[in-house]
């Protein structure tokens, strides 16, 4: 049997003034992922426990069947496994924004999603200008987003469990002074912070960027701490050999620590802009080989759109996701016998706030031994009045499986 799940990000909202008092998942023209939830069972799942900050590195562990409250370390390490850098047992990974801060509020979090070549030059110059300590080392990654990693070489990390900072996504339009990194090792971090501002202030190609009107990086933003996680292979936990298809470090990095297979599909790019139809088309081709029994499909567009409180762009990203991945897929899983097929975002991403919050995210399941509970729409009201209601949302992979 072969299964599938696909990922809206953050698809899960509230009702918008703007879309006549519906939800984008009301709202959007989303026909196979209707039939998804008319074929099988709909509910809800709450992926990101109180306690914990919510995010893609909670919720999507938590998705994928592992309880965050026993393996989450931290963020960074998993986007470090996906750029093959290896932790050390004491080293610690951070990730590092480039941010744009204007009057001392986050303006943009991404520098207006600042292009590649100009991000890796801003990164190398960190590097090359700004850690005098062989302790630190500076990643380049896509964009906005890399990473900073602290070697401990047989000393111990100024960090601890207790150190806490914040994404700058969660901080858009607010004064970041509240929400600058404390706790143990939270002067280093800071002080990192404050020297990349005149570094990028300086840089002529930063400049000419700036020249253009578009916002661009004015400093680093140093959050999502962690150390190297111990995870157990999902194929010694579920059985089953994975497959990831996805544009974010992030879940690249969480599919190769569960042992997957990570799946680079040209035209994706974590944005509004993703090649939805090729990341369709890739999803089957997985399916089609014989040593994958489960892919998932994670697509970012739909919480870019909430973090930027665009609430049309939102309903087309749902809309594109419906059209290109879930019907397709969903026709060619059909076609070839017994199959599973699970939709379900990893948290709620509001348009109101442009964050990611807590709270429970709407799921459904049809295919093989799935009995239709009589839901006729996918959506949050519809899950709300299922009697399936998973508290700890790491137990629904188990579902899927069982």
């Amino acid at each position: 049997m072969k299964f599938a799940l696909v990922i809206p990000d953050g698809v899960a909202d509230e009702p918008q003034s703007s879309l006549g008092g519906k939800t984008p998942l009301q709202a959007a023209h989303i026909p196979h992922m209707d039939e998804v939830a008319r074929l099988g069972l709909t509910g809800r799942a709450d992926h990101v426990p109180a306690s914990m900050p919510s995010g893609s590195d909670v919720g999507t562990m938590s998705l994928f069947g592992y309880d965050p409250l026993q393996f989450h370390t931290g963020r960074a390490p998993l986007e470090a496994a996906a750029q093959g850098i290896e932790l050390g047992e004491l080293d610690w990974c951070i990730r590092c924004n480039l941010v744009t801060v204007t009057d001392g509020r986050m303006t943009s979090f991404t520098a207006e999603q600042i292009p590649n070549a100009l991000g890796k030059t801003l990164v190398e110059a960190l590097q090359r200008d700004q850690c005098g300590s062989a302790h630190w080392k500076f990643y380049a990654g896509v964009s906005y987003r890399n990473l900073l990693v602290y070697r401990a070489r047989g000393e111990a990390a100024p960090f601890s469990a207790a150190t806490q900072t914040t994404p700058p996504h969660d901080i858009t339009d607010q004064l970041i002074e509240s929400h600058l990194p404390h706790g143990p090792g939270s002067d280093v971090l800071r002080e990192l912070m404050e020297r990349s501002k005149p570094l990028f202030a300086a840089s002529p190609e930063n400049q000419q960027r700036a020249a253009t009107g578009v916002h661009t990086a004015t400093q680093t933003w140093l959050w999502g701490e962690g150390r190297r996680p111990a995870l157990i292979p999902f194929l010694e936990r579920f059985g089953k050999r994975g497959a990831v298809i996805t544009a974010v470090d992030l879940l690249r990095g969480l599919g190769r620590l569960l042992g997957w297979s990570v799946i680079e599909v040209p035209g994706a790019t974590g944005y509004l802009d993703t090649d939805y139809a090729a990341k369709g088309r890739a999803a089957i081709q997985a399916l089609k080989d014989d040593v994958t029994d489960f892919i998932v499909v994670h697509v970012e567009a739909t919480d870019e759109a909430s973090h930027e409180g665009r609430a049309d762009e939102k309903v087309k990203a749902l809309e594109n996701i419906d059209q290109h991945i879930v019907g397709p897929l969903h026709e060619y899983l059909k076609s070839q016998g017994e199959y599973r097929l699970l939709v379900c975002p990893d948290h709620p991403t509001f348009l109101r706030t442009k964050t990611h919050s807590h709270g429970y995210v709407p799921f459904a399941m049809c295919g093989s031994g799935v009995t239709p509970d009589g839901a006729t729409t996918y959506d949050e009201a519809t899950a709300a009045a299922s009697p399936i209601c998973l508290d700890r949302g790491c137990e629904l992979m188990p579902l899927l499986f069982q």
